[in-house]
């Protein structure tokens, strides 16, 4: 099992600037992603960002030059520092493990709580 923990998100008008973190516990495997999910009402999860291992980064289009995803000093956390802020971002985002490391854990996903960040217009 993996617990993720997040922190963050919260009320801020277009343009401003919101940075979530996430940290994760119990058993990370050597290869793995972690990354930034948002869900908005009525709409599927989608990704917005994700770092994998070996620090390869895939952003969605729709956040590229705006968020960047890095990691945190502290071993196993992932930063989201989200700048220009859009109404469309408004969404609930999700920190996500997934297991990479060939074997039997393979592919297993697992998701924080959740977090509420809004963008007024």
């Amino acid at each position: 099992q993996v617990h993720l923990v997040e922190s963050g998100g919260g009320l801020v008008q277009a343009g401003g600037s919101l940075r979530l973190s996430c940290t994760a516990s119990g058993m990370i495997f050597s290869i793995n992603e972690m990354g930034w999910y948002r869900q908005a009402p009525g709409k599927q999860r989608e990704l917005v960002a994700k770092i994998h291992s070996s620090d390869w980064i895939t952003y969605a289009e729709s956040v590229k030059g705006r968020f960047t995803i890095s990691r945190g000093d502290i071993k196993n956390t992932v930063h989201l520092q989200m700048n220009t802020l859009k109404p469309e971002d408004t969404a609930v985002y999700y920190c996500n493990h997934r297991h990479l490391t060939p074997g039997p854990n393979y592919g297993n996903d697992y998701w924080g709580q959740g977090t509420q960040v809004t963008v007024s217009s």
